[in-house]
């Protein structure tokens, strides 16, 4: 429960800055609404980029705990910044009408502090983010569990953030950004508070040493030995001094050169057969990962331009309220949470009644990538109208004649795949990796999501310096387009997580049958 209770306190603290941050740039610092969904997307990639970081540490060094309690305090240092921002008039530039010539830009000076904030922030939430799942995980010895705990991971992280995109950033736009910041910053004091009161009931798996020095020795060894002569004998290889003679087994054939790194030599310079198994299982895995590089980019993309696409349309539900663009996101995480109950509760259970055989997670994961496909030709349908209506109606007002409204069906159906394939690749990689790398294992989530939001910055580098279809005011370009390409690449990426998925072998016999 505290570890719960923690993730939501700490996503609600971060998630009342990082949503409605493209609002705050543009309208605060007069910056441009495209270089504002960059630094966005470069923020979002931080965020989820730098968790392998603290995972390393973990798992390596100080473990779970440590990282998450210290990184909390980095992240509450980094709130501090913001509030001072918002408070003090002098930390950004004059204000000016969106979309004036005449605006002033930041100074360095300003700039400095706003973007030490978001450093610190960011570093922050990177550390605690996935690490706290890895945490929650080692409490349960049984993999349903854990997939279970994995499911409700991810409800209480979306369902914190969908608070804080509402309430928060209503706060924001409504009343004023600096009570907005200091929200997000009593919260992280909560977090924190709520983390450090449960320390005497944690089950807390003590850091093994650096993973990585073994696995780099496995690699060295296996080339040193390259000329040795590989045997099917037992006896004939290294294991840990822990396994048993009637439990060992003949390392597998798969990248069976590596096999070598095990021989038993003189030179007392040898690798253990489990050590080359855990090199093998990331070589394994690794296909299955780059897949999610192309499967986050197009949802990276889309995430930043609905915001600025939200400017542009009427977003008003009643005569007197108005639905912040910062908080259009909010669409995905609610759909999210709510096909995670349906799943985990509903759709699971009935379609193991129906076959006699669970859903397996790669299958899960596959269902995601269907949806977000399909996610990005609706993207792209919603544009084409919104294009047409700006030209029927050009520069008569910033604000067109279609509701924002108009974008929720695309973001339900993103939300509804990362409900399958969030949870899935969680419990796939923390199933599959090497024991000593569990804390890795979730954040290998987390980097390539991030290298997924810089990808998307490198998309719209190269979009805009090859075509007109992303200028600074969206009304002029074909954003269409984009998403048409987003669609595109996200269906050459699926028949490539199809083929790898195919050729896939799970590690542990904890699925009842081979993946489809």
């Amino acid at each position: 429960m505290n570890k719960t209770g923690t993730m939501g306190c700490l996503t609600l603290a971060s998630g009342g800055w990082i949503a409605n941050l493209i609002v705050y740039l543009i309208e605060e610092f007069n910056i441009k609404s495209i270089s504002a969904a960059k630094i966005y997307n470069f923020v979002n990639g931080s965020i989820t980029m730098f968790p392998i970081v603290g995972a390393v540490l973990a798992d390596s060094y100080v473990g779970c705990f440590s990282v998450i309690w210290f990184s909390s305090l980095i992240s509450l240092l980094g709130m501090f910044l913001l509030v001072l921002t918002a408070a003090i008039n002098n930390l950004r530039p004059p204000p000016c009408e969106n979309g004036s010539n005449s605006c002033k830009y930041p100074s360095q000076f300003q700039f400095a502090i706003l973007y030490l904030g978001l450093v610190l922030g960011s570093l922050g939430n990177a550390g605690t983010r996935f690490t706290i799942a890895t945490m929650g995980a080692d409490q349960f010895d049984d993999n349903k569990q854990q997939g279970i705990f994995f499911n409700w991971y991810i409800f209480t992280m979306y369902s914190a953030t969908v608070v804080s995109s509402t309430a928060i950033v209503y706060v924001e736009d409504n009343v004023s950004w600096t009570w907005g910041f200091i929200i997000c910053a009593v919260a992280n004091v909560l977090g924190l508070s709520l983390l450090l009161c449960g320390t005497r009931f944690y089950r807390l798996v003590k850091p093994r040493g650096s993973p990585f020095t073994s696995l780099a020795r496995v690699i060295a060894a296996a080339i040193t030995k390259r000329r040795m002569v590989l045997s099917e004998k037992v006896e004939d290889y290294y294991y840990h001094q822990d396994s048993s003679k009637t439990a060992a087994k003949n390392p597998t054939h798969f990248f069976r050169f590596l096999n070598r790194a095990a021989l038993r030599n003189e030179d007392g310079k040898v690798c253990t057969v489990e050590q080359v198994e855990d090199v093998k299982s990331l070589i394994k895995i690794f296909p299955l990962w780059s897949s999610g590089l192309l499967l986050c980019t197009p949802l990276a993309i889309q995430l930043s331009l609905t915001v600025i696409q939200a400017l542009t349309m009427n977003r008003a539900l009643k005569s007197h309220f108005k639905i912040p663009a910062g908080s259009m996101p909010v669409f995905i995480l609610i759909s999210t949470s709510i096909f995670i109950f349906i799943i985990d509760r509903l759709l699971f259970p009935l379609y193991e009644k129906l076959t006699k055989r669970p859903l397996t997670l790669l299958q899960r994961v596959g269902i995601g990538h269907a949806l977000t496909i399909i996610s990005m030709a609706v993207s792209a349908v919603v544009e084409s109208k919104r294009l047409k209506i700006a030209t029927r109606n050009p520069n008569t007002s910033p604000v067109l004649a279609i509701s924002a409204m108009w974008l929720i069906p695309q973001l339900a159906i993103a939300g509804m795949g990362e409900a399958f394939h969030f949870p899935g690749q969680i419990a796939l990689y923390y199933q599959e990796f090497p024991v000593s790398l569990k804390s890795t294992s979730t954040a290998a989530l987390a980097m390539f999501i991030g290298i997924a939001f810089y990808m998307s910055n490198a998309i719209i580098d190269l979009v805009q310096s090859i075509t007109g279809w992303i200028p600074d005011d969206i009304n002029d370009g074909r954003l269409d387009k984009l998403y048409w390409l987003c669609c595109i690449l996200g269906g050459l990426n699926f028949c490539y997580y199809l083929v790898c998925a195919s050729m896939y072998k799970y590690q542990q016999n904890v699925e009842n049958s081979a993946d489809d």
